[in-house]
């Protein structure tokens, strides 16, 4: 049983090593498409502040997603996930939300800006996305409470 699990523990490393790849590629792909999106803007004099505007919403997409792909590096192909204790797990849980509420939020804050410009009927989209993200970090803070007595 032993070597079955070293082997399982291998494939599952080697997979998320493949997504985590995967991703970091997208996420840079993603970037470079909005900096490309600057640069044709720049030379073809169209609408700069759109562009950089798409750029921005780009980018934060990007990062959160290079986020991701860094925390699934670090936690599921470098950690010894035989060691975790429940703190290190609990760590790991509150990390991962906190990058999705980031990204959550500054979407939201990009979307506020191109919703204003185009259309205020379009504002109550970037609202919801801003509540959800104070919704996760309301329940995170629940959730930290509610855990604190376990750690002392």
């Amino acid at each position: 049983m032993n070597r079955f699990n070293i082997f399982s523990d291998w494939i599952g490393r080697l997979v998320y090593t493949l997504i985590s790849i995967s991703l970091s590629l997208i996420s840079l792909t993603m970037m470079g498409v909005a900096l490309g999106g600057i640069f044709d803007s720049i030379h073809e004099k169209t609408l700069l502040v759109k562009a950089l505007l798409d750029a921005v919403g780009l980018i934060v997409i990007g990062m959160a997603v290079f986020d991701v792909s860094k925390f699934l590096m670090e936690e599921e192909v470098f950690s010894d996930t035989a060691m975790k204790s429940t703190t290190k797990q609990r760590g790991t849980l509150i990390k991962f939300l906190i990058i999705i509420a980031i990204a959550v939020s500054l979407e939201a804050l990009v979307f506020v800006f191109d919703a204003g410009k185009k259309d205020i009927a379009m504002l109550i989209y970037p609202t919801f996305l801003l509540i959800s993200a104070v919704l996760v970090v309301i329940g995170l803070g629940v959730y930290q409470k509610l855990t604190r007595d376990e750690d002392e």
